[in-house]
């Protein structure tokens, strides 16, 4: 008995080995490109006009150059670029993003962990119903090819394509808002809410405040999901072995969810993983016009008033959610197909 554990257990490591070297090799790539993209974004962010110790001191006072002198030497200002980078960057491995002059002088740290869940939560619900509502109408579309469900998800997918975000934003509003006066428009959070309010009165009010926000991300990720979706399942469907377990009299549940979605899964996880850095990152034109206080806006406030190191934080962290994405993509496509192999070499 223990022999056959033994044995298993070593075909499943023999199975899993190739992956997880993979998946470290790629980590340990990971490293030097960030650091590379980070000094590039450093480079370019360095070269934004002001100074960020300037905007720290008190402009009611006299310009006091020593007091300046000493304030970019506690940010780590002073010196060489090389140098100055060197110091931002074990700052940031520390958990030390810096002072923001966006916020008067606090730490930036705080700020930023709280848009990046605000911005989390609206992208999150929306992506998942987006996902979910993609894959349904996505295969019975392809299934019932040319049939009037799928005549108008697909006129509906390209008109959504065609039309920017704001579009949907603005159409919400003008139906839920102005005609209806069912939803807010902007923020998340009524100001008539009580100081002694209930955890369960607060969470019902955000949700009310975020119903626009999250269909505006549903619509704008919607049409181009359900395009891939269809098109990769109408290119499995035409596959000989699909005829072929169709003439055998398999069932068309057992044909299209077990033979043929699995196979059209690999684009499908290509473009759901390419969504993953949007679950933090927000959208600036939707933020802005619902004034609701995610990364977005963020950066956007951060880029108009100089404010380097919030800007510079953003964007580091939306490079290596790329590079995570990316990272968790290929993996992803060994672990739903076994002919890829991640370890090198070609299948036999």
């Amino acid at each position: 008995m223990n022999d056959e554990k033994d044995s298993r257990f070593k075909v499943f490591l023999g199975k899993t080995m190739p992956t997880i070297e993979y998946t470290v090799r790629r980590l340990l790539y990971l490293i030097p490109v960030a650091i590379g993209i980070s000094f590039i974004l450093y480079l370019i962010i360095d070269q934004m006009p002001g100074n960020p110790a300037a905007a720290l001191m008190d402009p009611d006072k006299p310009y006091d150059l020593a007091l300046l002198k000493a304030i970019e030497k506690q940010l780590g200002l002073d010196g060489p670029l090389h140098v100055r980078y060197y110091k931002w960057l074990v700052n940031l491995l520390q958990g030390n993003f810096g002072y923001s002059t966006l916020v008067g002088g606090g730490a930036v740290g705080p700020y930023i962990a709280k848009a990046v869940m605000n911005t989390f939560r609206v992208n999150l619900i929306g992506y998942i119903l987006a996902i979910v509502v993609a894959l349904i109408v996505g295969i019975k579309a392809a299934v019932d090819r040319r049939s009037l469900f799928d005549q108008f998800w697909t006129v509906f997918s390209l008109v959504g394509i065609s039309m920017p975000g704001f579009f949907f934003a603005m159409i919400l509003i003008f139906i839920f808002v102005i005609n209806l006066g069912w939803f807010p428009m902007n923020g998340m959070g009524s100001a008539s809410l009580p100081s002694d309010a209930s955890q369960w009165v607060v969470f019902k009010d955000m949700l009310y405040h975020m119903f626009l926000p999250v269909m505006v991300v549903f619509l704008g990720a919607l049409p181009g999901l359900f395009r891939y979706v269809r098109n990769s399942m109408l290119v499995v469907l035409n596959q000989d072995y699909i005829k072929t377990a169709r003439a055998k009299g398999l069932k068309d549940k057992t044909v299209i969810y077990r033979h043929a979605f699995r196979n059209a899964l690999l684009p499908i996880v290509t473009v759901i993983g390419s969504m993953m850095p949007g679950l933090f990152s927000g959208s600036i034109t939707v933020e802005a016009i619902f004034v609701y206080p995610g990364v977005g806006q963020l950066l956007n406030r951060a880029i108009n008033s100089r404010d380097r190191n919030v800007t510079m934080v953003l964007l580091v962290f939306f490079a290596v959610l790329q590079l995570i994405a990316n990272l968790i993509v290929d993996v992803s496509y060994a672990l739903i197909d076994p002919r890829i192999r991640v370890g090198g070499g070609s299948s036999e």
